[in-house]
Parts: C-alpha cells; sequence; structure tokens
C-alpha cells in the first residue's frame, strides 16, 4: 500500500501521471493541479491529491466481501437460503470471505449492511463482491454500485443460481412502498381518480402475494 501523505517532487509527480513538468506548471497556472511548497518554495505534490486511487491495496490482500439482502422479516427463511448458496459459492472458489446482511427494502438505500458494504469499497479495501442476483444490492441503483466497483478495481461475482426464490415477494413489497408513497403525495391533492386507481393498484399486489 502506498502512503497517501507522500510528498512528491514535481518531476515524481509528473512521471506518475504520465506528463511533463511544464504540464504541471500550466495546471498550476490555471488552478487545475495546485502543489504544497516547502520552506525552500519547492514544489511538493501529495499522492492523495494526484491519485485518489493509489490507497487501493492490492488485490491479494483485499477482502471478499458477500451480500445478501431480502425485503422484510417474513422472509427470514429466504435469507438464510442466499447465505447458504454465498458460503457453498464462496467456498468452492476457496476464497475466504466475510458475509454482510441486510433484512430491508431493496428500494432503501440506508440499510445497514449497504452502508458497510459501499464504505468498505470506496475505503478501497474490497477486491471482490459476491451476490446471488442484481437485485439482492438494489431494486434500482445495483448498475451505480457496479460503477463504483469498477473505478476502486473490484470484481463483482453474480452467482445466479437459476431462480431467484425471493424474486416474487420481494419485488411486490417494494412496490408497495413505491405505492404507499405516491398515495401520501397524491392524497394530498383530494383527487378521488387518483385514490381509487391507487387503492385498485394496491389490492391487485396484494392479491398477487397471496
Amino acid at each position: 500500500m502506498h502512503n497517501m501523505d507522500k510528498l512528491l517532487s514535481i518531476g515524481e509527480a509528473a512521471d506518475w501521471l504520465g506528463v511533463s513538468t511544464m504540464t504541471l506548471r500550466r495546471w498550476e497556472a490555471s488552478g487545475k493541479l495546485i502543489p504544497e511548497r516547502t520552506a525552500g518554495n519547492q514544489r511538493r505534490y501529495r499522492l492523495s491529491q494526484i491519485d485518489p486511487t493509489a490507497s487501493i491495496l492490492p488485490p491479494s490482500v483485499r477482502k471478499t466481501l458477500a451480500y445478501a439482502r431480502v425485503s422484510s422479516h417474513d422472509q427470514q427463511d429466504g435469507l438464510e437460503r442466499q447465505k447458504q448458496v454465498l458460503e457453498l459459492y464462496c467456498a468452492q472458489q476457496g476464497w475466504t470471505f466475510e458475509l454482510v446482511s441486510d433484512l430491508g427494502s431493496g428500494m432503501n438505500y440506508y440499510k445497514k449492511g449497504l452502508k458497510r458494504l459501499l464504505n468498505e469499497i470506496i475505503a478501497g479495501h474490497v477486491g471482490r463482491l459476491v451476490i446471488t442476483h442484481k437485485d439482492r444490492l438494489l431494486r434500482f441503483g445495483a448498475e451505480l454500485v457496479f460503477s463504483i466497483c469498477e473505478a476502486k478495481a473490484v470484481e463483482v461475482v453474480i452467482v445466479n443460481t437459476g431462480e431467484d426464490t425471493t424474486f416474487e415477494e420481494d419485488l411486490a413489497t417494494d412496490v408497495l412502498e413505491i405505492i404507499t408513497v405516491f398515495s401520501a403525495r397524491l392524497y394530498g391533492s383530494r383527487s378521488h381518480k387518483n385514490k381509487k386507481l391507487l387503492d385498485g393498484v394496491k389490492q391487485a399486489v396484494e392479491d398477487s402475494r397471496q
């Protein structure tokens, strides 16, 4: 791991970035990249300033995280099944891993496990993320997490072993959550038509869960 507080000379910084020292002087003049100055007025560039990704640990020492999620406490069995699939898959690959899990909506970005997952990825501690299905991360927004993984050189492994046994139930729960939010907003408009429409959709979703 590189020392993020390491100070580089203008020549070293130029080599690191693959540009000329003249370019660095031009960037300084335009305000694009301002170096620090020593007591003798020499330019010094902090490594974290010129390459934020330098903090990423080498792949050999980064961890594998496996993430499991279901929507509600009613689906504890589904969560256990996901964990078993992830544990078996990682064991088959010979990976040492940590398991992170959430009982919460796929619409909620503030789940404890997901926050820990993102913090570890952004900190550069994770080399591999293993999930059973894309929607286990988030109903909408999984691609954003995958983009962060790509930026941090994290390998994403989607096991996807056949049908997701919790998918339909999970989707119904998330749809009801969306309807509840919209209901709160639209009921305020006193529209009988809106209320009737949403109540109909809500009933259809409820019926599908029977």
